[in-house]
Formats: C-alpha cells, sequence, structure tokens
C-alpha cells in the first residue's frame, strides 16, 4: 500500500464523484492578524470589536474572504493538486458568520467534466460546501479548474459542462448578515461617508494604490489556507512547466483587490455573494496589483431597511494603473487585467 498520495489527476475524477476533504481547520485570532498583516484589509468590523458590536455583530467576524480561502484550501489536496490553474468561481453564497473560534470543514461534488482540446488536461467543475462545527453551512460555491492528465491516452467519459447562473439573486442576499443598527455606524471609523444612495449604475472607481506582491508572501498565504497546489511553491517542477515559475494563488488577487477598493468602497463591509470570478491572466511574483471597480446594480433587500446591496465588478490589473480603467487582458510580459471579479456587497442605506 502507498501511503504517500499524489493527488487526482483528470481521469480520476468522475460526475457526481463526493469528497469529504481532510484537515478541519478552527480559525483564530492569529488568523484573522495575519490575513491583515499579508492584504492590508481595513474594513471596520473586521478590525473592531467595538465597531462590530455597535453595528449589531455580537463581535468582530473573520474576514469574508478568509472564510472563501479557508474553504478553498481545503479542496486543493482532491481537486486541485495537480491544477495547471484556477480558472473560476460562480455562484458563492455566504450563508452563516464565521468568527474566531470556530471550526470549519469542507466537502466537494463533482458536477462538470470536459477534457480540452489538446488531449493534455481537462477542466472539473465542482461545488463546495464548508460547515461550521455545529454543522451549518457557512459558504457554497462552484469552482472550475484545469487539471492535468496522468495518461494522456485515456478520454474522459460522461463529459458534461454545467449550467451556471449569471448572478445570485437579490432575493437570496443578507442571510450571514445581522441586523445592522445604522443610528450608531460611525462614519468617521467606517473611513468613508459614502452609503447605499450615494453610489450609481454604471459608476466607474479607480481604486488609486498598487500592491506589489513578493514571493514570500503570496507562499505563506496558500499555506495559510492549507492550499498546497504544487503551481504555487515547486519551483523545480515550475520550472519545465507552462509558465516556467510558480503562479500566485488567484485568491491572493482577489483579496489583494478587495482590500485595495476600501480606498472608495470602504462601507460596503460584507460580501454577501460572488457571482462570478474570472482569472484572466497569470500573477507572478514581483508584479504590482491595482484595481478599479465598476457598480453593475443595486438592490434593496426584501423586509431590510437597514442595508442595501451593490453589484460590484472589480477588475485587478498587473503592472497597469488603474486610472485609465482598462480592460484589455494582460499578456505574456504585458501589463492588463488579470482578475474580474464580481460580487454582492451589503452597505448601509
Amino acid at each position: 500500500m502507498n501511503k504517500a498520495r499524489a493527488g487526482n489527476y483528470f481521469e480520476d475524477f468522475a460526475q457526481g464523484q463526493v469528497f469529504q476533504h481532510g484537515t478541519p481547520k478552527t480559525l483564530g485570532d492569529g488568523d484573522r492578524t495575519l490575513y491583515t498583516a499579508l492584504y492590508g484589509s481595513r474594513f471596520a468590523h473586521h478590525q473592531s470589536d467595538e465597531f462590530a458590536r455597535m453595528i449589531g455583530y455580537p463581535r468582530t467576524p473573520i474576514d469574508d474572504l478568509l472564510v472563501f480561502h479557508m474553504i478553498f484550501g481545503k479542496t486543493v489536496n482532491d481537486i486541485s493538486l495537480n491544477a495547471i490553474a484556477n480558472l473560476g468561481y460562480a455562484d458563492c453564497r455566504f450563508a452563516t458568520p464565521v468568527y474566531s473560534g470556530d471550526t470549519l470543514s469542507a466537502r466537494s461534488e463533482v458536477i462538470g467534466i470536459k477534457e480540452n482540446s489538446d488531449g493534455k488536461s481537462g477542466t472539473v467543475y465542482v461545488r463546495s460546501k464548508g460547515m461550521n462545527q455545529k454543522g451549518d453551512i457557512v459558504l457554497d460555491f462552484v469552482r472550475w479548474v484545469m487539471v492535468r492528465k496522468r495518461n494522456e491516452k485515456i478520454a474522459a467519459q460522461q463529459e458534461e459542462v454545467p449550467q451556471l447562473r449569471e448572478a445570485v439573486e437579490a432575493e437570496a442576499l443578507g442571510r450571514s448578515c445581522p441586523a445592522i443598527n445604522v443610528s450608531s455606524w460611525d462614519w468617521s471609523a467606517g473611513g468613508s461617508t459614502a452609503r447605499f444612495s450615494d453610489y450609481e449604475i454604471g459608476e466607474r472607481i479607480d481604486h488609486i494604490d498598487g500592491a506589489t506582491v513578493e514571493e514570500a508572501e503570496h507562499m505563506m498565504a496558500a499555506r495559510l489556507y492549507h492550499n498546497n497546489a504544487r503551481v504555487h511553491f515547486n519551483a523545480w517542477q515550475e520550472s519545465k512547466g507552462r509558465f516556467g515559475r510558480r503562479i500566485v494563488y488567484g485568491g491572493h488577487v482577489m483579496s489583494l483587490a478587495r482590500a485595495l477598493s476600501f480606498n472608495g468602497l470602504a462601507n460596503a463591509f460584507h460580501l454577501a455573494a460572488i457571482n462570478g470570478g474570472r482569472h484572466v491572466a497569470p500573477l507572478f511574483a514581483g508584479s504590482t496589483v491595482f484595481a478599479w471597480s465598476e457598480i453593475r446594480d443595486k438592490a434593496l433587500l426584501a423586509g431590510r431597511a437597514d442595508v442595501g446591496a451593490l453589484r460590484v465588478l472589480t477588475r485587478a490589473t498587473r503592472d497597469m494603473p488603474a486610472g485609465g480603467f482598462p480592460l484589455e487582458r494582460a499578456k505574456e510580459g504585458a501589463p492588463g487585467v488579470i482578475l474580474e471579479f464580481d460580487y454582492w456587497a451589503l452597505i448601509p442605506v
């Protein structure tokens, strides 16, 4: 019996296959602090117990994207250890707040398989769910990933590409957010006076600041999430691969873009859902990430007079300031857009 595992390759996946992922993780204040050190996120209710309690939380919740990355990381050993690249996300719903001391675990089901035309790899679609120690679902999302084949002669069976929603419906938002006491919202502490009514559909916001990615930082982040995908760590292997070097975990770009978005969206405090995410080009250490956002839609939530939802499309760029709101995809060796991140964020009305 071989006790060490090489991970699953494309031909190992089958439609309907279910994985109960290993290594539950209890999140603590140290995880929150390290996450802030890696990205510099400044959203007030994730930083201050006093602010969180003042607006209606029992204490500071764990950052939404830290929860996402922890659940994502649980799935890597079974789903994407042999990935070439993580391609995208859809239908992601935050269902229950997570606090320091909660223990998270994850399970995934294969919902689609499609072999690539070169016969060397294929795309695997999975729906993953994250649970806390009580069995409550905290996160539910779909992602698709390009996975290497072990044996290029073995063709995929039961090919199927799932039909995915273009966006999470507004009626499903807000379940992971308690009632917010807007009259107690400290706008100075929050970092901005802009609220729901101050944003217009079609408005574009340059978040101005940039963040250069260091090799040690993106590897440390992936380790925090238990994401052991070889493309992020194994320089010897990747020197012979597609890009000739390690790539940065795509979620690292998501968190950088979200942190940068504070400058312009400071009171968009909670990610209620992720409609979609596309890693349109890779990022490598040494590059600088900028971001800009477009308000795609607005929605008042049924039965709630405290918060509304902004549908935000944030684009992250590589080595290109976002003042001109660039749309061109980054090419090899050239700057441009590397991430399109479409999400609903809650904001006081």
